[in-house]
């Protein structure tokens, strides 16, 4: 254990000195640090992907867990035929991510052909875009590193919201938290197109005015069924192109 924290340390290390401007170094960046994630849910992963079945594995938190909740119709319409593995676990950080790919070894027995990473909105109480952008670039890199020949869609973060009162339906634009964007406009610049690839798909859940509506995101956070039809439809097909 000890051993596979050197080697993650290593490369992150490694890896900050090549990150986009705008990410902070790995070195000092809490984003980056592994946090343990030896939870149910992820002794359940572990049975799971014994199996080693899966083409594309979906990478993230609750938002990513929830395709098995208020997603599970839009899942098994739009991704079924992929054999997808849902790998997210509520309130996880980038941190979180890290451990169970290196120590937790959540995707060692795969083979995926894609993995769909959604993460960083539980950093953005404590850390600075910057931060997180440096985690979620230590993500991709450990991705990467375990498997080579696979590709990675990278989603920009969801927008999300506070401040609302409860009776109001709606969060307008001025209210939607701006980290989200400054994470986004780092992250963007992580893909070469050619194994890594970056899709923004935020627009889809704001109404005409910018705002967030809890139709789509009950508490401006977690996607309804028709939040998670909005994202299983913007990236079904670059799921299909990535996967062939």
């Amino acid at each position: 254990m000890i051993v596979r924290r050197i080697l993650l340390a290593s490369a992150v290390l490694a890896l900050a000195a090549s990150a986009p401007a705008g990410a902070q170094d790995a070195g000092d960046n809490p984003a980056t640090k592994v946090l343990v994630r030896d939870n149910p849910r992820h002794k359940e992963f572990l049975k799971v992907v014994a199996k080693g079945e899966g083409d594309v594995i979906f990478i993230g938190d609750s938002i990513t867990q929830g395709w098995e909740g208020a997603g599970k119709k839009a899942w098994a319409e739009h991704f079924a035929s992929f054999k997808p593995v849902n790998l997210g676990i509520n309130g996880d950080q980038t941190g979180h991510v890290l451990w169970r790919l290196t120590e937790g070894k959540e995707i060692e027995p795969l083979k995926p052909k894609l993995a769909v990473i959604m993460i960083g909105t539980n950093n953005t109480g404590s850390h600075t875009p910057e931060q997180i952008a440096g985690g979620i670039k230590a993500v991709i890199a450990e991705l990467q590193k375990q498997k080579p020949g696979m590709k990675v869609l990278l989603l920009g973060v969801f927008p999300r919201a506070g401040g609302i009162k409860k009776e109001d339906t709606v969060a307008p634009a001025e209210k939607l938290n701006p980290k989200i964007k400054a994470i986004n406009d780092i992250i963007a610049k992580f893909a070469d197109d050619k194994t890594v690839f970056y899709k923004d798909i935020g627009a889809g859940f704001l109404n005409k005015d910018g705002g967030l509506e809890k139709k789509v995101m009950p508490d401006l956070l977690h996607l309804s069924p028709e939040g998670y039809e909005i994202w299983a439809t913007a990236i079904k097909d670059d799921v299909a192109k990535l996967t062939k």
